[in-house]
């Protein structure tokens, strides 16, 4: 029976329960995990009672009997609460085994094709002169507020305040860039990083959407002659996307002082633009009755308004047998636009842009004036590339939670100009910035996807098996000596396999060549090279192993 508590202990007590109560209400409101909520505070609260019941005081049984009882209906109630809040029964030792919403384990085989894709994506950036750097996964939240525009701010995650700082997981890895730079002072720099990001979105498994994903990313920033880094950038996408085989591809390229050029001459307001922006980005997706619907009833133009900037955000598609230059060309001659500053500064910037392009062979560029990515640090060229057919045949073309969709993955690479991010966190620092971005989930999914054959999950070269029984010794004698080489090798970690399971393990895992030893082997100082695929076997002497080895691997 719990010991009595005077009127002090007791107010403190009730206080305690009191603040839990807010905090319960406060956390509902933030939507925090209610399993982790309820431990959180019935932990407090089982602490409370504790320091309460331990201290010594001349007992008095009535009001130890009300004050237990108060408490367990005080618990009870807070039961009550986790249930309103989707928290269901727990039992000890029981768990609920899945991924969060949003999120994927990674086999060895799944593993193996994302570390393919990921070595040609570093060997493509290193090929173009980026260095690589990394940051931290969570950042101060004023950081990242304010970065992504109407839509991209609501995706990004909040922690709980954690000793006074208020911290949010990484939504891209550009803004994270722009505070490294500010913070370091670098005004020169072209690099690259591969890390993991984090969005509250509505995920899509089969098409590569995830909450927690990788991201790659390539940058060029510092003072450079008009168009050349974005140029870099381009081909560096068209390359990249080519090398991995994901199907047809092409990049849609828009520049932000056109997109304000055309807002302007169809009567939107400069303070209209972001919002408008992120109704006019879903035209990929949505069909332009209803993007003008959602402009018109949630964002207030008017018909004229939404009828002018239709006939221009869709000019691509109403003139579909034009080039990128004859489009421009056409845009350019209408009245008003054409004698819009703003739009004549951005089409004059795309034809150099496309100039370049032309020279370093990249034909897969589009100009798409309904481009209108939604991140607010844009300032000039801005692209995105799209595989639209990617998964026509797979079996995720129809998979039950993309039913009815088409067969594209949506954006598999995507950036452009921002000069002004790094001057939001340093006035004083001015650091003209443009890169792109991978969406290495997207671009895995897809080849996931297409996948026909299996992948290698390991990189051993050489088995080393035995045909007899005791020959442990000799084997890792043998595998020291190739693992001394640099030859990737490995051996059954049994004292005596069998024979044909060694060679069924090599042939299943895929490792081209298996070294077989046994007795009379030994006695002759020679080893059997065996080819996993041909399963032709020939002598090979013991101190011309290395060598032998390396000309077959290099032959295969």
């Amino acid at each position: 029976m719990p010991a009595e508590l005077n009127a002090e202990q007791r107010k403190a007590l009730e206080d305690e329960i009191k603040v839990m109560g807010d905090e319960i209400r406060k956390l509902k409101t933030e939507k925090a995990d209610p399993a982790v909520m309820f431990r959180t505070l019935a932990s407090k609260l089982a602490f409370s009672i504790r320091l309460s019941e331990e201290t010594v005081v001349k007992p008095r049984i009535a009001y130890a009997q009300r004050s237990g009882r108060r408490i367990k209906e005080r618990v009870n109630k807070m039961l009550e609460k986790k249930k309103e809040l989707g928290g269901g029964e727990e039992k000890p030792g029981k768990f609920v085994l899945k991924t969060g919403k949003g999120t994927r384990d990674y086999g060895p085989a799944q593993s193996a094709l994302r570390n393919s894709v990921l070595q040609n994506v570093v060997e493509t950036f290193n090929k173009y002169g980026a260095e690589t750097i990394d940051t931290p996964v969570f950042e101060l939240r004023d950081v990242l507020m304010g970065k992504y525009g109407e839509e991209g701010g609501k995706l990004v995650y909040d922690l709980q305040d954690q000793g006074g700082e208020l911290l949010s997981l990484r939504y891209d890895l550009t803004v994270p860039f722009a505070r490294y730079l500010a913070m370091n002072k670098i005004t020169n720099i072209t690099r690259y990083q591969i890390a993991k990001v984090y969005r509250r979105d509505q995920p899509v498994m089969s098409r590569g959407r995830y909450r927690e994903f990788y991201q790659c990313d390539f940058d060029i920033a510092g003072q450079y002659d008009l168009m050349l880094p974005e140029a870099e950038c381009l081909g560096i996408v068209n390359e990249l996307l080519t090398k991995l085989e994901i199907g047809e591809f092409f990049i849609n390229l828009n520049h932000r002082l056109i997109l304000e050029g055309m807002f302007a001459v169809s009567g939107i307001s400069p303070k209209d633009f972001k919002t408008i922006c992120s109704s006019v980005d879903k035209l990929d997706k949505t069909p332009w009755a209803e993007v003008e619907e959602e402009m018109i009833k949630e964002k207030f133009l008017t018909k004229e308004q939404t009828s002018k900037l239709g006939e221009l955000v869709r000019f691509r598609e109403l003139n579909s047998n034009l080039n990128n230059l004859e489009l421009l060309e056409k845009m350019s001659a209408l009245p008003e636009l054409g004698q819009n500053e703003k739009f004549k500064k951005g089409a004059e910037e795309l034809k150099v842009l496309i100039g370049y392009l032309e020279v370093d062979g990249v034909t897969t560029v589009r100009y798409e004036p309904s481009l209108a990515r939604g991140l607010d640090y844009y300032t000039g060229a801005i692209y995105e590339a799209v595989a639209p057919k990617a998964l026509e045949g797979t079996a995720a073309e129809k998979a039950e939670d993309t039913a009815g969709q088409p067969v594209g993955v949506g954006s598999v690479a995507a950036g452009g100009r921002y000069d002004g991010l790094v001057n939001m966190f340093d006035s004083k620092l001015k650091v003209p910035c443009c890169g792109v971005s991978f969406g290495i989930e997207r671009l895995f999914a897809i080849m996931e996807a297409r996948q026909k054959s299996a992948v290698r999950t390991t990189q051993t070269e050489v088995y080393v098996a035995s045909a007899q029984k005791n020959m442990v010794i000799e084997r890792k004698k043998l595998l020291r000596t190739l693992r001394a080489a640099g030859i990737k090798s490995e051996m059954p970690l049994k004292a005596n396999p069998k024979l044909l399971t060694q060679f069924q393990y090599a042939e299943e895992r895929r490792i081209p060549l298996v070294v077989l030893i046994g007795e009379r082997e030994l006695q002759e100082g020679i080893v059997k090279l065996r080819n996993v695929v041909s399963r032709e076997e020939k002598d090979v002497p013991l101190d011309s192993l290395v060598s032998t080895i390396r000309d077959n691997l290099a032959a295969l």
